[in-house]
């Protein structure tokens, strides 16, 4: 794709830049000549990326407070502008539907969807403002398709997708774009965050489902690829870059093998015979 002129002059914010896609994405805009805002929940993150060469804001999606004052100190930066927003933030619950108790749900729905629709409201008001901007949302396969055991990220990303697809349509005239972004298996510490929060809020040992949870644990600390098919955090960058660069950014963006597989399936398959594919898929993962 064809480099754009002045990318110095579009200020981007990404979310959840500590490591993985965020990291990457931050980093290889920049070297593309954006401005890029990288934000992290901790703080030693946030050190660390500045370290890197980056230009850092603090932000935790769970704390409004927090999003208030990264968006201010962007903004303030940027004389009151910003050409996009990538909302990158997230993890994952591990976990049966049965196991997970209210506050384990809501506390996965805090991040990867309220804080991010506090966040995007917050942006909203500036692109309309200056007629222009691309909101670009990193949902996932399971964006639209549902796995065993991954009830309440599963619940989040579709969540997420159709506020999405709700707000591109009321945007619509606004000259900003709106899009989603469906990896699927993507290099990253997702496995290990994923672990740290099963431990954390599921109780295994009294679960009907403990056989399986065992088999689950062992799957989340192996090294190595997730799952077949898996591509480097490259792979997204090149999507946001399109999105970002193109006069006319598609609404959804798939990235690996088994999105673009499970989105045909999705479109072809009967309910019945879908679900007897991901069952297996299941079944298989956590032998």
């Amino acid at each position: 794709m064809k480099k754009m002129k002045n990318p110095a002059d579009r200020a981007v914010l990404i979310t959840g830049c500590s490591s993985g896609i965020g990291l990457c994405v931050a980093r290889g805009l920049q070297q593309r000549g954006y401005r890029v805002f990288a934000s992290a929940r901790k703080a030693e993150d946030v050190q660390r990326l500045r370290s890197d060469g980056l230009t850092t804001v603090q932000l935790d999606l769970d704390d409004s407070a927090s999003i208030q004052a990264a968006v201010d100190q962007v903004l303030e930066q940027t004389g009151g502008t910003l050409y996009a927003l990538f909302n990158n933030g997230a993890y994952g619950q591990p976990g049966a539907v049965e196991d997970l108790r209210r506050e384990v749900l809501r506390a996965q729905f805090e991040t990867n969807l309220f804080g991010t629709l506090e966040l995007t409201n917050r942006i909203i008001p500036v692109m309309r403002r200056q007629g222009y901007g691309r909101i670009i949302q990193n949902s996932s396969v399971l964006g639209f398709v549902a796995m065993a055991y991954r009830g309440a990220y599963n619940a989040s990303k579709f969540a997420l997708e159709g506020l999405t697809d709700t707000l591109r349509l009321e945007l619509d005239g606004s000259g900003i774009h709106v899009s989603l972004i469906e990896p699927g298996p993507i290099t990253s510490h997702f496995r290990i965050n994923a672990r740290t929060m099963f431990h954390r809020h599921i109780d295994a040992e009294r679960s009907i489902h403990r056989s399986t949870y065992l088999a689950m644990e062992q799957r989340l600390a192996k090294p190595g690829p997730a799952a077949p098919f898996t591509l480097p955090p490259e792979a997204v960058l090149k999507k946001v870059i399109h999105i970002l660069e193109s006069n006319r950014p598609r609404v959804r963006y798939y990235v690996t093998f088994p999105t673009w597989l499970f989105g045909t399936l999705k479109r072809l398959l009967p309910h019945h015979l879908l679900d007897r594919v991901l069952l297996r898929i299941s079944q298989q993962e956590n032998r």
